[in-house]
C-alpha cells in the first residue's frame, strides 16, 4: 500500500528544487534517471529550454483562473516526472503556474519516476510508465481523483499515429514538440481545467 503522505512529505521536492537539480545534473554530464548517454543529456538540455520557454509565454486561460476561484478545498499535486522527458518539459510548468496562481488551494511537489517504481506502476498508462503524471490528493493526501496525464488526449492520439509512420525517435520528437509549440499549452490548460472543475 503507497502512502502518498510520507511520499509527498519527505520523498518529493518543489518545482524550484526541481528545476535546480535538473540544471545541477546537467553541470556533471548527467541527468535523472540511470541513462546518463549523450540523448539523454541532449533531451534534457533541449527540455531546460523548452520549461524556460513554458514559464515565460504561458499565460492561464480565464477559464482556469475562474475555476481556480472557485475551489473551496486545499490540494496537493503530486507530478512524477523526469528531466529528460519531453511532454514533462512542456506540462510540469503549466500545472506550476496553476499552483503558483492560488498558493492558499494548492501545493505542488515532484518525484522523479525512476526512483519511485511503486508510485509509477500504479499508475500506468497503456501499461506503460508514461509521464508526466499528476496525482491530486486531498487535505489529508489521499489520492482524490484519477492521474492525469501523460499528455493531451488528442496529442495521445496523434503519437499513436505518428509512432505507426515511424519509429524514429528524433522524428516523432520533432513532431511532438512542434505540436506543443502550436498549441501553446491550451490543450493541457483545457484538460487540466477538467481536473480543477472536478475540484470544485
Amino acid at each position: 500500500m503507497l502512502n502518498y503522505s510520507n511520499i509527498f512529505d519527505n520523498e518529493a521536492f518543489s518545482y524550484k528544487a526541481y528545476r535546480e537539480l535538473v540544471s545541477q545534473l546537467l553541470l556533471e554530464g548527467k541527468t535523472t534517471g540511470p541513462d546518463d548517454s549523450e540523448a539523454m543529456l541532449h533531451y534534457t538540455k533541449m527540455n531546460v529550454q523548452r520549461m524556460n520557454r513554458v514559464e515565460k509565454t504561458a499565460v492561464l486561460t480565464a477559464e482556469i483562473l475562474e475555476a481556480i476561484a472557485n475551489i473551496k478545498g486545499k490540494y496537493h499535486f503530486l507530478v512524477i516526472t523526469e528531466g529528460w522527458c519531453g511532454d514533462a518539459a512542456q506540462i510540469v510548468p503549466v500545472i506550476d503556474k496553476i499552483v503558483s496562481a492560488a498558493p492558499d488551494k494548492f501545493d505542488l511537489k515532484l518525484v522523479l519516476r525512476d526512483k519511485n517504481l511503486p508510485l509509477i506502476d500504479a499508475h500506468l498508462t497503456n501499461n506503460g510508465r508514461a509521464i508526466p503524471v499528476l496525482l491530486v490528493l486531498d487535505e489529508n493526501k489521499n489520492v482524490v481523483l484519477p492521474k492525469w496525464g501523460p499528455r493531451p488526449a488528442v496529442l495521445q492520439n496523434l503519437l499513436a499515429e505518428w509512432k505507426n509512420e515511424s519509429a524514429d525517435m528524433m522524428v516523432l520528437a520533432e513532431k511532438l514538440h512542434g505540436w506543443y509549440a502550436k498549441d501553446k499549452t491550451l490543450a493541457t490548460q483545457a484538460e487540466l481545467l477538467e481536473v480543477l472543475n472536478r475540484l470544485s
